[in-house]
Parts: structure tokens; C-alpha cells; sequence
């Protein structure tokens, strides 16, 4: 293995037991590959080299019971560093750590941590205290692990809220989706109510207009048949009427005379006079002319009748 690039030699001839030593070897990464072919070496020193970071298939490593972190250059940890669930021995000594992934609450046999001389955030670095002693650095592993499972514990509950108010959310659009289709469909059903309305007015309206132009040209039809059937029958009558009232009225005082006349000659002294001799001979060929005359006799029944 090689300085810087962590290849060449087998990392087989560094193993000890169960003690694998890759400090001081100025490696800038992890050769995570080569470590999972030793599931053997559960404790591994990578103190005093140039990693700035870990790979995430350095979670891996799951075999890892005592890992030496110290003395380099981390900057933060892999999110899934809780997948190291057999470690018991952590030391990040005199890195560049802040703050600690929220999975290192799943570390559940973590017993010893040091995590001195790091810009910790300063809740997090009052909890861990001081690491001087084996006593102070146990106390560390079960204030973080309590620290870090408390923050993970909030961070469920956070991430519950929040999944329930995006369901409340969910339900809530989808209340106001169907509320709108509802609305949409009574919109739509009214609109329609609508225009079935709008037609039947119309239809009943050309109905009528119909129904009104027929009889319109049925009574023309009617008014222009009356004059040519009436009008002409009635006015020669009327003619007629009068012709014969005329006609009447002067029989009447014809007849009028010639009765005071027959009256005068029949009734008085004059009836021996030869002029009344005359009219009583002219009347008598008067009525039996009367009586052969039967257009006369017609019209007069005629008369007596209207």
C-alpha cells in the first residue's frame, strides 16, 4: 500500500489478529473495497492521516467493532454511520466535525467516545464533555447516544406532523376537488335545465305563430269568399224592394180612389148618374181582370207577406 493512494501493499501483511493499523499512512481516502475482504479486522486505525471525508460504502463495514478516527480532517460523517451497528470503541480526536448524522442514534453498543478538540456545535459539545478519562469518555457515548436518539426522536415527530398536515393538505384539496366537480356538475345540470327551457319557449313560440298565421290567413280566406257569394244576391233584392214598395204604394192609392170612387157610386145617389154607371162597369171589368192577372196577384202576396 502505497503513501497517498492506500494501494501496493496487501493490507493483509498489516493485519495483526484482529487488529488492522492503517495510521500514519497519509492516505486521503478509505480503500473500503480492500477493508470489506477482512471481515476479520474489527478494529481499525485510520488516526493521523488526510481524510477530509467517508465514502458511503464505508457503512459498510459493519464487521468494525473499535474504530480510530482521530487526527485527521473530517468535516462531517456519512448520513447512514449508524449502519456501524456492532461498534463499541469511537475516537473522532481532532477533527473538523460540527455536528454528528442523526442515524449515529442507532450506534446502540457504542460504550466509549472521544470527541475532543472538534468545532462541535455547542449543545452537542456540552453534552459530550470531556473525554480525559476512561470514566469521561463512556459518560460521552451514553450522553450523545441520548442526545442524538432524543434529536432523532424529534425529528420522527417532526417528520409526523408534517406527513399529517400534507394527508390534512391532501384531504383537504381533494375535499375542495369534489366540492368543485360538484358545483361544476350543478353548473352544468342548470345550464342545461336552461336551455331545454330556452328551446321549449321557443318551440312554443314558433307554435303559437303558427298556430296565429294560420287562422290569420284562414279568416282572409273567409272574409275574401263572403263578398263575392253575399254581396251580389242582396243588392238586387234591394232594388227589387224598393221598385215594389214603389210600385205598392202607388196601387194603394189607385185603389184608394177607385174605392171611394165604387164607394160614392154604389152607396150614394150618384150610382144612377151616368159616370158612376161608367165606374161601376169598369170595376167589375177591373176585378175580373184582376182575378186573370196572376204576376199581380203574386206580388201583392208577396207584399202582404214581408
Amino acid at each position: 500500500m502505497s503513501r497517498g493512494g492506500g494501494k501496493g501493499l496487501s493490507l493483509k501483511d498489516k493485519l495483526d489478529g484482529n487488529e488492522l493499523d492503517l495510521s500514519l499512512c497519509d492516505l486521503n481516502e478509505v480503500p473500503v473495497r480492500e477493508l470489506a475482504a477482512l471481515p476479520k479486522a474489527t478494529v481499525l486505525d485510520l488516526s493521523c492521516n488526510n481524510l477530509i471525508s467517508l465514502p458511503s460504502d464505508f457503512c459498510s463495514l459493519m464487521h468494525l467493532v473499535k474504530l480510530d478516527l482521530s487526527k485527521n480532517r473530517l468535516q462531517q460523517l456519512p448520513l447512514d454511520f449508524g449502519r456501524l451497528v456492532n461498534l463499541q470503541h469511537l475516537d473522532l480526536l481532532n477533527n473538523r466535525l460540527v455536528t454528528l448524522p442523526v442515524s449515529f442514534a442507532q450506534l446502540k453498543n457504542l460504550k466509549w467516545l472521544d470527541l475532543k478538540d472538534n468545532p462541535l456545535d455547542p449543545v452537542l459539545a456540552k453534552v459530550a464533555g470531556d473525554c480525559l478519562d476512561e470514566k469521561q469518555c463512556k459518560q460521552a457515548a451514553v450522553k450523545v447516544l441520548q442526545h442524538m436518539k432524543a434529536i432523532q426522536s424529534e425529528q420522527d415527530r417532526q417528520r409526523q406532523r408534517k406527513l399529517q398536515a400534507e394527508r390534512e393538505m391532501e384531504k383537504k384539496r381533494e375535499a375542495e376537488q369534489r366540492a368543485k366537480e360538484a358545483q361544476e356538475r350543478e353548473l352544468r345540470k342548470r345550464e342545461k335545465a336552461e336551455e331545454k327551457e330556452r328551446r321549449r319557449r321557443e318551440y312554443d313560440a314558433q307554435k303559437a305563430a303558427k298556430q296565429e298565421m294560420e287562422k290569420k290567413t284562414k279568416k282572409e280566406t273567409v272574409q275574401t269568399r263572403k263578398p263575392a257569394s253575399s254581396s251580389r244576391p242582396t243588392q238586387p233584392p234591394r232594388h227589387k224592394h224598393s221598385w215594389s214598395r214603389s210600385v205598392l204604394r202607388v196601387l194603394l192609392f189607385l185603389l184608394l180612389g177607385v174605392l171611394c170612387a165604387l164607394a160614392a157610386c154604389k152607396l150614394t145617389e150618384l150610382q144612377h148618374q151616368p159616370l158612376c154607371i161608367s165606374v161601376n162597369t169598369l170595376y167589375e171589368d177591373v176585378l175580373a181582370a184582376l182575378q186573370n192577372h196572376k204576376t199581380l196577384q203574386n206580388m201583392l202576396q208577396q207584399n202582404s207577406q214581408q
